[in-house]
């Protein structure tokens, strides 16, 4: 009986797994896109920029695979949170490393009664805009964020709350910077 309290799956619901996986080309010329959306991430460098550095600590993704725009602005969110909230507005400086530069394309088809009069089904399936991914190879670096040795920590801790707003397992890579 409880196959009669599951929702029907409608196809407009998609969801970010669908476009987890690198398929194919990537369909970045926004000479030829008309009504490309606009990437959601508002900054791609937060915190005190103009600051002098003894550690870069990066989170590096372990697999092939496209990153949603609204993903990484996430990601960019959870660390400026945990950061600002340890060191305040200055003390570190946060770098999101990959823009998303690939359009995904939705064929939308209708789920409701007499939809099959409205929806070409396969024919002319290119699908319109929905949206942009970053794709990215195996340790490449997601987000970097720079540090004085006392929040070395503080930033271990930010990306590791980044890497659960990911479609990838994660790794963190810390570096120091030379001439500090």
């Amino acid at each position: 009986m409880s196959w009669l309290l599951e929702q029907p799956k409608k196809a407009a619901d998609m969801k970010g797994r669908n476009y987890r996986t690198p398929k194919g080309q990537p369909y970045t010329r926004g000479k030829y896109i008309h009504g490309a959306p606009q990437p959601k991430i508002s900054k791609f460098v937060m915190g005190d920029a103009k600051g002098s550095y003894e550690y870069k600590v990066s989170l590096l993704s372990q697999n092939e695979v496209q990153i949603r725009h609204n993903a990484l602005e996430a990601t960019r969110i959870a660390a400026n949170k945990v950061l600002f909230d340890k060191l305040g507005e200055t003390g570190y400086m946060i770098r999101i490393s990959t823009y998303p530069h690939v359009v995904l394309r939705e064929n939308r088809m209708i789920a409701t009664a007499g939809a099959d009069r409205l929806q070409e089904g396969m024919r002319r399936s290119f699908g319109k805009p929905s949206g942009r991914a970053a794709r990215v190879k195996p340790d490449q670096s997601i987000v970097d964020i720079y540090v004085n040795e006392p929040a070395l920590e503080y930033a271990k801790e930010a990306l590791r709350v980044c890497s659960t707003k990911l479609p990838t397992p994660c790794r963190i890579a810390t570096e120091r910077i030379a001439g500090n």
